[in-house]
């Protein structure tokens, strides 16, 4: 028998020190956001030396190349990057190339604040294929709470549910898993939105994501006791809207349960990397706006990738780089933290710079 060389291929791409592939390459295109969630406290500037398009496309390119075939560009707010538009359609060249080493899924997540009819459209006739749309309330008071922005809760909720019309209306098709809600839940803050917001997300037909209070960074208080379980999320909405148990997809970071009163098979996930956590699988590489590679979301540091980009792209570099870094890969923080409660707290890098 002749041997596939696309089977070759895949043999040869990297795996960390726990067995992990690649998998996901989530790359933050600024650390500035329009709102300042408590969880996330985001600076109001850039920091110095920020990758630009040349940059960027050069580290996409490499990674594809060792089989990270999603590229999820997160912020800081990514609809903040004027060049977003011309980022997704520069790489999608990528895309066709074919084999184990192609990308093969451009995501987005934001806080569709931003997300005008145009934009959506340009988005989407750009090759953007999937979009995650944050919101972390069902009521202005909430809205207003959760976004830093008390005064104007109405106001970002009502935009937020037209951010979610308009991507839907260029052809991000929920039912297909191209347009999701996301919502952090901080027990203590909007604990009492779990239901709400999932009333809200039926009502408009979108999946939504409920992600447990993560301890990323350093400035945003978060204690053990901030944390609303996602199995007590579930119960409560299964109370009020039965739900069947789907599971985690291999890789992927939510538990996913069915309505069963829903025909058109809506669905609602949970992100539980507190209490259940997910290291075992994990594939993802963050890489900040200003090329620091991180190789898990609760690191203390990254590895700067600049020295590979500047003054020009020194390809073969960044690939062996790259190779080399998830080669030495060994992170397992949430794993550790539960397995050793209480145990001494580390300096975390910021969310806003790591894009979540």
């Amino acid at each position: 028998m002749v041997p596939d060389p696309l089977d070759a291929a895949a043999a040869a791409l990297p795996l960390d020190r726990l067995g992990r592939p690649t998998g996901v390459l989530r790359l933050s295109l600024t650390a500035r956001c329009n709102l300042a969630c408590p969880y996330c406290c985001p600076d109001a500037i850039d920091p110095p030396g920020l990758l630009d398009l040349r940059e960027r496309l050069a580290l996409i390119e490499a990674a594809a190349s060792l089989g990270f075939r999603c590229l999820r560009l997160t912020g800081g707010e990514p609809l903040l990057h004027r060049g977003l538009e011309d980022l997704v359609q520069a790489v999608q060249p990528l895309r066709r190339r074919g084999g184990p080493a192609s990308l093969r899924t451009i995501a987005l997540t934001t806080n569709g604040v931003l997300l005008t009819a145009a934009r959506a459209r340009a988005l989407r006739q750009a090759g953007l294929d999937r979009m995650t749309i944050s919101l972390d309330g069902a009521d202005g008071a909430s809205v207003g709470r959760m976004t830093g922005r008390s005064s104007e809760g109405e106001a970002l909720l009502q935009r937020v549910q037209e951010a979610l019309a308009h991507a839907r209306e260029a052809g991000f098709d929920p039912r297909l898993g191209e347009l999701k809600l996301n919502a952090v839940i901080d027990r203590h803050r909007n604990g009492d939105q779990v239901v709400p917001l999932a009333a809200l997300a039926r009502r408009l037909g979108v999946e939504l994501r409920l992600i447990e209070f993560m301890d990323v960074g350093n400035r945003n208080g978060w204690t053990p006791e901030r944390v609303l379980p996602a199995a007590a999320m579930v119960e409560r909405i299964h109370g009020h809207w039965p739900l069947d148990p789907v599971g985690r997809a291999p890789n992927g970071t939510a538990s996913r349960w069915r309505y069963r009163d829903r025909a058109d098979g809506l669905h609602l996930a949970v992100v539980a990397s507190i209490t259940a956590p997910f290291c075992g699988d994990c594939n993802r590489l963050r890489v900040t706006a200003d090329g620091q590679a991180y190789t898990c979301l609760f690191a203390e540091r990254g590895t700067d990738l600049r020295p590979w980009l500047r003054p020009a792209p020194d390809p073969a570099g960044l690939v062996a780089a790259l190779a080399g870094l998830w080669r030495q890969r060994h992170d397992r923080s949430s794993e550790e933290r539960a397995t050793h409660p209480g145990g001494p707290s580390r300096p975390h890098a910021e969310m806003a710079y790591l894009g979540g």
